[in-house]
């Protein structure tokens, strides 16, 4: 049965206008999205299907675009992009209002969002000032599915150009497994030992897969 035959008090537009975004479920805020279902199928069965087949809300909005899938038309996939950019723009925001970071989870979470959908290995930089408030992100390398080539004596100049008193590094594992690698390990210390020439801290290295990103700190790795 379409929404729109629902008890108007039952609908997740009216729901939402009257209660409040944080009293829809998943599914239902998908379907405010979405607008409408097709033949036999409803928008919030189609939110249903759209979280199974991407296995979960983070999985969704960390994805580049949404899913094809029966029921998605373009409309439909072009709100679903725009809610999932605007989402990755508002943890943007947080790191660029001149606050500190003060420990890895600040940073971790942005970084996720940038990183996690990428299908290749990105090697990625947050550049810091002396009060180590971000001044910029900038992804650095680019790769193929198992890895990307790191330059030293590009790091560098990126640091100077940015003017950075401190770093954080990241970088995606397009298999999932955020586990860091001997070589990511053994790059960290390089970059660490060629930016100490220029007085530029490392504070961090964060390695992203599919679950809860790595912090090579927090591993005392650094």
């Amino acid at each position: 049965m379409s929404i729109r035959h629902w008890p108007r008090e039952d609908r997740p537009r009216e729901r939402l206008l009257r209660q409040g975004a944080r009293a829809l479920g998943d599914a239902e805020l998908l379907a405010v999205l979405i607008g409408h279902g097709v033949t036999g199928k409803d928008a919030v069965a189609l939110g249903r299907d759209l979280l199974a087949s991407t296995g979960g809300l983070s999985a969704l909005l960390g994805g580049i675009d949404p899913p094809r899938m029966p029921g998605l038309g373009p409309a439909k996939r072009a709100r679903l992009a725009a809610a999932m950019e605007l989402a990755r723009r508002a943890l943007g925001e947080e790191l660029e209002r001149g606050e500190p970071l003060r420990d890895p989870a600040s940073s971790a979470t942005f970084l996720k969002a940038r990183l996690r959908h990428l299908p290749h290995e990105v090697f990625a930089c947050l550049y810091l000032d002396n009060r180590h408030r971000v001044l910029a992100f900038e992804e650095l390398f680019r790769g193929t599915i198992d890895g990307a080539s790191v330059h030293a004596r590009e790091v560098v100049r990126a640091c100077m150009r940015h003017n950075a008193a401190a770093v954080i590094f990241a970088h995606n594992h397009p298999s999932g497994v955020a586990e860091p690698s001997r070589a990511d390990r053994d790059l960290t210390l390089h970059l660490r030992d060629a930016l100490r020439m220029i007085d530029v801290r490392v504070l961090d290295h964060i390695v992203v897969g599919s679950g809860q990103p790595v912090s090579l700190a927090s591993r005392g790795l650094l």
